[in-house]
């Protein structure tokens, strides 16, 4: 590692430790749920969802070109990615008082988002217990690695990576696999996720009944139309908020001998410095610095601690929604430098990583 820079992030680091030594106590008042606020919160966001999916298909029934249904499904994307952090919140415990009203409600926003609750919500749990971590950053986040972990596989690996960590990949393709065909398939193994691998099951074969009995009743063609282009506008953008608010040049990452909570919350994600309508519809999971600091609580809570506590934003990483395409090219984490880097600087420092790889393995 570079001395300089280990340098000035350990200063960094110590004054992080040093001014928020109390963030226990300050975010106390906030972890309180309101089950009245949390039931508005989803009557208002079903209301909305479920009124511009009529009107979708009104469109198709009256004979309006398919166009409309497209772009009006760009709204419903949001919708539907407001109804996941609902069951996001849920999963956390966090969104009523009441743990059995915390499981309905995520349950029955699972069947809109087709994410199975109970294991997704273990895996989110996994995440934020060890985010930052280079050993883990492929459960519940981007797989992320290292400059000399790339250098180390073959051709057609690093194409896969390459792909995978692509803009096209991102913002087309990436959100509707991970939401329709990640969800599907329980690839998470070990004790931690053994009791909750039965709820993927369980959630494919309603979600099966569910879609062939809506099919049948709507008509199969404009049903799966109106379906697809809703859940392509969430798990695009659902995607790339995963994305944008982990992976970023100035990203906190560690090893685990030396990752700490702290810091991997303020410095290992971003608050992204939405619009107001854009926050509104993404449930504030932009102060994503707050939510993983103390991710019990509930969204509707987040934005009004984060205006009440600015010592929270003292240490954060803004990105406004210009700035955030430019996360597009931190692509792997260099050691060395501590910061991620883009596949071209990688290409400029590449025979020196060969060559740190290769007295490694000597050894």
């Amino acid at each position: 590692m570079d001395a300089a820079v280990a340098s000035s992030n350990q200063e960094l680091y110590e004054n992080i430790k040093k001014d928020l030594k109390d963030w226990h106590k300050l975010i106390k008042e906030y972890q309180i749920p309101s089950t009245k606020k949390a039931l508005f919160h989803t009557i208002i966001t079903f209301i909305m969802y479920g009124s511009v999916w009529a009107l979708q298909f009104w469109l198709l029934y009256k004979g309006y070109s398919p166009l409309w249904v497209v772009l009006i499904g760009i709204f419903n994307g949001l919708a539907l990615g407001r109804i996941f952090i609902i069951q996001h919140d849920c999963g956390h415990k966090s969104f009523t008082a009441k743990k059995w009203l915390n499981d309905i409600i995520g349950t029955i926003c699972s069947f809109f988002t087709i994410i199975p609750y109970q294991y997704w919500a273990k895996s989110h749990d996994f995440h934020h217990a060890h985010n930052g971590q280079l050993e883990t950053c492929d459960v519940g986040d981007f797989e992320c690695l290292t400059t000399e972990q790339y250098a180390a596989l073959n051709w057609k690996k690093k194409i896969r990576y390459r792909i995978y960590r692509s803009p096209l990949y991102i913002l087309t393709l990436g959100g509707i696999s991970y939401v329709a065909v990640f969800n599907r398939f329980k690839f998470l193994s070990g004790e931690y996720f053994e009791k909750v691998k039965n709820n993927v099951t369980l959630n494919n074969i309603l979600f099966t009944f569910a879609y062939v009995a809506l099919g049948w009743a709507m008509g199969w063609k404009n049903f799966f139309l109106v379906q697809f282009i809703n859940l392509f506008f969430f798990g695009m953008l659902a995607l790339w908020f995963f994305y944008v608010q982990h992976q970023y040049k100035e990203v906190y990452k560690e090893g685990k001998e030396n990752w700490n909570y702290l810091l991997s919350a303020i410095r290992g994600s971003t608050f992204y410095k939405l619009p107001g309508f854009l926050h509104f519809m993404t449930g504030n999971i932009g102060y994503h610095h707050i939510h993983h600091l103390a991710p019990t609580i509930p969204f509707y809570n987040l934005r009004k601690c984060s205006q009440e506590n600015p010592i929270f934003q003292k240490y954060c990483i803004p990105l406004t929604l210009t700035q955030s395409f430019k996360t597009i090219f931190a692509n792997m984490w260099d050691e060395e430098a501590q910061k991620m880097i883009s596949f071209g600087e990688y290409k400029k420092k590449k025979q020196a990583v060969l060559a740190k790889l290769k007295e490694k393995m000597g050894k």
